[in-house]
C-alpha cells in the first residue's frame, strides 16, 4: 500500500500540471522551444491586454525566434526579447538590451498579479511605459517587482528548462557570453507528437 502511495505522490505534479495545460485556451497560450525542451505559458489577458497582444502579435510574426536571453541573473530572472539587436543570427553583445521592436512602446499595465517562479513580465527602463518586445521570466520570487513592471503571463509547464538556461555574469549584471536562446516562439500549445512526425 505504501508502494501505491508513492507513486501516486510521484506522479500528481505531473498529472496536475498536464491537466492545467489542457485546459488552457490555446489562443491566450505562448510555447517557447529552448534547447532542452518547450516552455508552456499561460497569458493573461485580463490584467494585460495589450502587452498579451504585442508578445502574440510578435510572435505570431516569428520575431522572437533565435532571439537570445542576454541578461540571465541566478535566483533572479533570465530577460530576453530583444527582437533588434538579440537575434543570434546577427547578436550584437554591445547593444544588446537597448533595443525593442518597430512597434510603439506599451502603456504600462501594473495589475495584481505577483512575481513569482515562472512569472512572465516586461522589462522596461525607468519610463513605466517604456515596455516594447522584452521580457523576464522569473527564477524565483520578485515580490520587490510587484505592481511596478506588467505581470502578462505564467510558465504551466517546462520551467525546468528555463532553470537550465544559461547563466550570466556575476561582475556584469547578468550579461551572458554565448547566450541560449528561444529557438522557435508560437501561439498555442505546440503538439510534440504532431511535431516529431
Amino acid at each position: 500500500m505504501k508502494k501505491y502511495f508513492a507513486i501516486i505522490v510521484f506522479l500528481l505534479p505531473v498529472i496536475m500540471s498536464e491537466a492545467k495545460t489542457e485546459k488552457l485556451d490555446p489562443e491566450n497560450t505562448l510555447t517557447i522551444e529552448l534547447k532542452d525542451g518547450k516552455v508552456i505559458i499561460e497569458l493573461f489577458t485580463k490584467d494585460a491586454p495589450n502587452h498579451v497582444e504585442r508578445i502574440k502579435t510578435l510572435a505570431k510574426a516569428g520575431k522572437y525566434d533565435g532571439v537570445v536571453f542576454h541578461r540571465v541573473i541566478e535566483g533572479f530572472m533570465a530577460q530576453t526579447g530583444d527582437v533588434e539587436f538579440g537575434n543570434s543570427k546577427d547578436f550584437n553583445k554591445s547593444r544588446v538590451g537597448t533595443g525593442g521592436s518597430d512597434q510603439p512602446d506599451l502603456k504600462e499595465e501594473f495589475n495584481n498579479r505577483k512575481h513569482i517562479k515562472g512569472t512572465c513580465s516586461m522589462a522596461r527602463s525607468s519610463d513605466p511605459n517604456s515596455a516594447n518586445s522584452q521580457f523576464f521570466i522569473c527564477f524565483d520570487d520578485a515580490s520587490f517587482l510587484d505592481k511596478q513592471y506588467t505581470v502578462w503571463g505564467q510558465v504551466v509547464e517546462g520551467m525546468e528548462y528555463v532553470d537550465k538556461i544559461k547563466l550570466g555574469s556575476k561582475l556584469d549584471n547578468g550579461s551572458v557570453d554565448d547566450p541560449d536562446k528561444m529557438i522557435k516562439v508560437l501561439v498555442g500549445k505546440a503538439d510534440s507528437k504532431e511535431e516529431e512526425k
